[in-house]
C-alpha cells in the first residue's frame, strides 16, 4: 500500500442550517493524480478550503502527511501548491512581480521565478500587466504561482474552467509533468473528459457526502456500466441478426442501416463477432466504446450506491 499523504476523518463541515461537508472520509495516495468530483454544490469547494485550512472544520479532521492539518497550517501549507478555483491577481503587476510578492509570501526562491516563467510559456508575457491577459494566461500564472517552491502536494480546483482547447491542453500537461516528477495532485474539474485522461482514482461526493472512491474502471464495473460493442455489417439494413438473440453477455442491442449497436460484457465481444462471421455476415469493421467517467458519474449522483462510504 502506497503512503497517505492526504486523509480526511469524519470531515464535517455546517453552515448555519447547511451541512455542507457530512463526514468525509477519504485518502490520497503519494505520487497520484486524484481527482475530486461532484455537482455544483456538493461540498468540493468547502473541503479544498478545510483541507488547506482556510476554513475550519465543525468537526473531525485532515491530515497531511500524519499531521493534524489546522494544528500545523502554516508550515504545511510551504509545502502545497494551490491553485483556486477563482484565481485573481492584482492587475497592475507583472508576472514577474507577482511571483515575486507570493514568492515573499511562501519564503521560496526567487532566483527560480523566471524558470517558473517559462515552465508556464508566459515568458514573452513577463513584463506585461497582468491586467492585459486573458483568462488562460491568468490560469497559467495561477499554475506558475501554485508551482513556487517545489511542492510535494498540489490542489487545482478547476484548473481548466472556461479555457479553450489550446490552454487546456497547456494546464493538463503541466500537470502530466509535474506528476511525473513525483508530485500528488488532487485534481477538482467538471471536465471530466481530462479527470479521465489524468486521474489514476477518483471520488465523486454528493450533498456533501461520499457516494465513490476508486479507478474509474472499477466504478465503472461497479455500476454495471458495460462498453459498447459498434459493428458495421454491410446488408445489414437495420435488421438485428437473430442468431445472437438470447446469447449470455448481450444486455441491448439495435441497429441502423448497416451499424449494429450491442451493450455487452467485456468477454462476449470476441464470441459476437466469431459468431456473426460464422453465420456467414460480412463483417467489415467493428469498435468497442469503453465505459465513461461521465456515465458512471451521472449513474452515482443520480442513483446512490447501497452501502456505500457514507
Amino acid at each position: 500500500m502506497s503512503e497517505i499523504v492526504l486523509q480526511t476523518s469524519n470531515l464535517t463541515k455546517r453552515f448555519k442550517e447547511v451541512l455542507a461537508v457530512d463526514k468525509l472520509n477519504m485518502e490520497i495516495r503519494k505520487g497520484e493524480v486524484f481527482g475530486f468530483l461532484g455537482p455544483n454544490g456538493a461540498g468540493k469547494t468547502t473541503t479544498i478550503k478545510m483541507i488547506m485550512s482556510l476554513t475550519h472544520p465543525t468537526s473531525g479532521e485532515v491530515r497531511i502527511n500524519g499531521q493534524v492539518a489546522s494544528s500545523n497550517a502554516i508550515e504545511l501549507r510551504r509545502d502545497i501548491g494551490f491553485l483556486p478555483e477563482r484565481i485573481a491577481f492584482y492587475n497592475n503587476l507583472t508576472p514577474i512581480q507577482t511571483l515575486s510578492f507570493f514568492t515573499e509570501l511562501k519564503g521560496g526562491d526567487k532566483s527560480r521565478i523566471p524558470e517558473l516563467i517559462k515552465e508556464v510559456g508566459l515568458e514573452e508575457a513577463a513584463n506585461r500587466k497582468v491586467g492585459t491577459f486573458s483568462k488562460g494566461m491568468v490560469q497559467l500564472l495561477g499554475v506558475a504561482q501554485a508551482m513556487i517552491g517545489n511542492p510535494s502536494l498540489y490542489i487545482f480546483d478547476e484548473p481548466m474552467s472556461g479555457l479553450d482547447a489550446r490552454w487546456v491542453k497547456m494546464v493538463r500537461d503541466k500537470i502530466r509533468q509535474l506528476n511525473e516528477s513525483g508530485a500528488t495532485i488532487i485534481f477538482s474539474s467538471h471536465i471530466l473528459t481530462e479527470v479521465q485522461a489524468l486521474c489514476d482514482r477518483v471520488a465523486i461526493i454528493n450533498n456533501g457526502r461520499l457516494i465513490a472512491e476508486d479507478t474509474i474502471a472499477h466504478l465503472s464495473e461497479h455500476m454495471h456500466i458495460r462498453p459498447k460493442l459498434e459493428i458495421t455489417i454491410l446488408g445489414l439494413n437495420g435488421i438485428v441478426p437473430e442468431i445472437l438473440n438470447g446469447m449470455p453477455g448481450i444486455h441491448e442491442m439495435s441497429a441502423e442501416n448497416d451499424k449494429l449497436c450491442i451493450t455487452c460484457d467485456n468477454d462476449a465481444r470476441s464470441k459476437i463477432i466469431t459468431t456473426l462471421s460464422e453465420a456467414g455476415l460480412n463483417v467489415e469493421d467493428f469498435q468497442t466504446h469503453e465505459p465513461t467517467l461521465e456515465e458512471t458519474f451521472v449513474k452515482l449522483v443520480s442513483e446512490p450506491v447501497e452501502g456505500g462510504d457514507q
